[in-house]
């Protein structure tokens, strides 16, 4: 039986790197704006996780702790390093500026207040998990990659690569990013491994586990402990989940890395951890097995990096609000879009979306805001087919169904109405309706 005990923990997150020297700036990025850009399959076969391993040949059944092939700590870390990665995220920050005169001269910022932005970059970690044709795959949190306006990836040989996110779920706080083969050295292919995938649910009480991680931004660093805890239910600032308790140490920078087994198999993804004043040994790591399924779905999307045209422009025909997580959390209904208006004879009501839905995921990756819908679509082209996760009420309860898209071109639906303000979120089409997507 799962154990429901529920505590109050916060992301173990990424180190910010500023200019203020020594262990200061943690911060734990808990906003939930999707900025990845996804879709379907870009190689003919589907990329699997490699879940075993033995001298000739690659089987795709998930296996579980041997106790006849246990390795020492060291042996675990000679074996998992190959394949952890550090992540940097440089991301832009709007904020509003309360300084003028002087302070606000001095400091670059506008002299009448308003607001002013600033380059922020933190660091992480990330587990390589895969390759297909084109790309070298990686697995990390969601919070590593958010709002990211630039990736890089590090390498066991220090050499780095410009990545993109490929997909995203931020319900349960994970993210794959790709790097084009080509940006990578010979030197780095020789030198890095896709790492083995292991199996949480075969994972016992005391059991030794190693993490290996990004912690404080220094590089690569390995520590190691014991399951504490099974199913341990925590609660983070925009989600509730299921996670291993492991005393293991989990510090900033540690975010994405790998929990593994002795058998040097990744068995869970470090993300949490507890910092209150007195607390010691109590990090968290998401259970492998049960993402394995939807990280499958998150390597074989096609990596969008490029806004279609505007003759292609794509347009759903809804208008909607956000549901945040503090919404979710007063009134009980599920983070997403929660749709006001499907606009007549739109894509939107050719699909059955009916207003009262609630949109969490539009092709795979997660939306809580018409603005995350429409970075999203400025990807995608009038035409394609998408499927999208809505809920909605049925007998008290929320349901979640999955309802093919296909989007219609913007320029199709567009009309001379001009006295509409942008609305529900600030969303618009490029260069459609007013307050619709």
């Amino acid at each position: 039986m799962k154990n429901k005990n529920i505590i109050s923990i916060v992301l173990a997150g990424t180190l910010t790197v500023g200019a203020v020297a020594g262990l200061t700036g943690f911060t734990s990025k808990d906003t939930a704006t999707v900025t990845s850009f996804a879709s379907e399959s870009d190689t003919e076969e589907s990329s699997t996780l490699l879940t075993t391993v033995s001298d000739d040949s690659v089987t795709e059944e998930s296996s579980s702790s041997d106790s006849s092939t246990t390795l020492t700590v060291t042996e675990v870390a000679a074996k998992a390093l190959p394949s952890v990665v550090t992540i940097t995220n440089t991301s832009v920050t709007e904020l509003e500026n309360y300084y003028g005169g002087y302070y606000g001269y001095f400091y670059g910022y506008d002299s009448d207040g308003g607001t002013t932005t600033y380059e922020s970059v933190s660091v992480g970690s990330g587990i390589i998990i895969g390759q297909n044709d084109t790309e070298l795959l990686v697995l990390t949190n969601y919070h590593v990659v958010e709002d990211a306006t630039e990736l890089s990836v590090g390498f066991i040989n220090e050499e780095a690569a410009e990545a993109v996110v490929k997909g995203t779920d931020a319900s349960i706080d994970i993210a794959v990013v790709a790097i084009q083969l080509d940006d990578i050295s010979d030197e780095t292919m020789s030198a890095i491994a896709i790492a083995e995938i292991g199996d949480s649910d075969s994972l016992q009480l005391g059991e030794q586990v190693v993490a290996i991680g990004n912690a404080l931004g220094y590089g690569q660093s390995v520590t190691t402990g014991i399951v504490s805890a099974l199913n341990r239910v925590i609660e983070l600032d925009t989600y509730t989940a299921e996670m291993i308790q492991t005393d293991a140490a989990i510090n900033a920078g540690n975010s994405g890395g790998p929990l593994l087994d002795m058998n040097g198999r990744v068995i869970g993804i470090n993300s949490a951890k507890a910092s209150s004043t007195g607390v010691e040994g109590m990090g968290y790591a998401i259970p492998i097995s049960d993402v394995v399924s939807i990280i499958e779905d998150l390597m074989n999307k096609q990596t969008r990096t490029e806004t279609v045209s505007e003759e292609e422009s794509a347009y759903i025909g809804i208008t909607g609000q956000e549901v945040s997580s503090e919404m979710s959390s007063v009134y009980g209904i599920p983070e997403g879009i929660y749709i006001t208006e499907v606009a007549e004879d739109s894509p939107a009501a050719a699909a059955g979306l009916q207003a009262g839905y609630i949109i969490t995921k539009f092709d795979s990756t997660s939306v809580s805001s018409m603005t995350d819908l429409k970075n999203l679509l400025a990807y995608y082209a009038g035409g394609e087919t998408v499927s999208i996760v809505v809920s909605y009420q049925s007998n008290g309860t929320y349901v979640e169904e999955t309802i093919e898209l296909t989007l219609g071109l913007l320029s199709d639906y567009q009309t001379t109405e001009t006295e509409a303000s942008e609305d529900s979120e600030g969303a618009t089409g490029r260069g459609g309706v007013p307050g619709n997507n």
